[in-house]
């Protein structure tokens, strides 16, 4: 086996995020759910922009959002997914290249597709620091198998899908090519189930990824309990144990589970005085375990420095991070080495 190239490769949603204040009113005038990312038309894309506050626009996505965190742990990390050729998308490019990130999509072509613009996520976040998102996926949908490098994919030490992407029948050909390509070299091959409302649509096809397909699975607590149709934790880490060789999974203030074959591990989470926003927590999670995963650290430290960095996502407005440095900030809190 070659030497790896990358710590991690994740293909995702490229989204440039919206982020407004709203109260829960507002949520149920515009028959949202909170706590969920609901997909939408560029028609109602449009109508809930004018009917926002205030909003503030930043580079997100779930998958480029755990690139962010693991390039400011310090890992090597490059991205896979698609923009359109618009001022949208050279945000987006410009934000994940100028963390340190690899990245080389080609932009959509205007020809190509003209009525796709680069993503965007509509994320109102209501007093309580919870956000709903309303996402338009425009150019994502165009995210193709002649996109994936299989020798970038094989070059990573783990392969990070998002599961978002198993909306769009081309990503899903897609992500397929990736992580063929990760397995033929010898790689891991991390699933996040992003969603409880994309586990509802996909759950088959995710519990036939998780069977022997995917080592490493991420999920929060009301995810896995969707995947398995339960609404007992218990029952559903029971049912997860042996499907995939670790399963990584969080459960907000009280910390996060980790399973890896009969080894159960529970995590505390990380003491936080107010949560102003929780955009990003998952994600931020993932970078931390999948940061101290490939550098060789404990199951329990890769969740403890999953939760120092899901803690400092959720302390700000917004889904990156916003200290100079996470590796700094995980050293300061777990002590050196981590």
């Amino acid at each position: 086996m070659t030497a790896p190239r990358y710590d991690v490769v994740a293909i995702g949603n490229a989204i440039v995020d919206v982020h407004a204040h709203a109260d829960e009113a507002f949520l149920e005038h515009h028959g949202m759910h909170k706590d969920s990312m609901m997909l939408i038309d560029k028609d109602r894309a449009a109508m809930l922009y004018d009917a926002m506050g205030p909003g503030g626009e930043m580079s997100g996505g779930s998958a480029a959002n755990t690139v962010a965190g693991l390039a400011s742990l310090g890992a090597r990390a490059a991205f896979v997914g698609k923009v359109a050729d618009d001022q949208l998308g050279r945000i987006f490019r410009h934000d994940i290249t100028a963390i340190g990130a690899h990245y080389e999509t080609a932009p959509l072509d205007a020809g190509e597709t003209s009525d796709k613009s680069t993503a965007r996520c509509l994320i109102l976040v209501t007093p309580d620091g919870h956000r709903t998102m309303n996402t338009y996926l425009g150019a994502c949908t165009a995210l193709g198998p002649d996109d994936i490098d299989e020798a970038l994919f094989a070059s990573g030490l783990i392969t990070y899908i998002e599961g978002y992407l198993w909306d769009e029948p081309k990503a899903k050909d897609a992500i397929l090519k990736a992580a063929g390509a990760a397995r033929e070299a010898g790689r891991k091959v991390a699933l996040t189930l992003s969603d409880s409302f994309c586990v509802d649509r996909h759950r088959d096809t995710f519990i036939e990824l998780t069977s022997g397909f995917v080592n490493l699975l991420f999920a929060n607590e009301a995810e896995i309990l969707s995947l398995y149709k339960t609404d007992d934790f218990d029952e559903a880490l029971a049912r997860a144990k042996g499907h995939t060789d670790i399963a990584a999974i969080t459960r907000s203030a009280k910390g996060s589970v980790v399973l890896a074959g009969d080894e159960v591990i529970t995590v505390q989470a990380e003491p936080i005085e107010k949560v102003v926003d929780t955009t990003g927590a998952g994600d931020l999670y993932a970078a931390g375990f999948l940061r101290g995963l490939t550098s060789g650290r404990s199951l329990a430290d890769c969740a403890r420095m999953g939760h120092v960095c899901a803690a400092e996502i959720i302390s700000h407005f917004g889904p990156r991070p916003e200290v100079p440095s996470l590796a700094d900030l995980v050293s300061a809190r777990l002590g050196p080495g981590a």
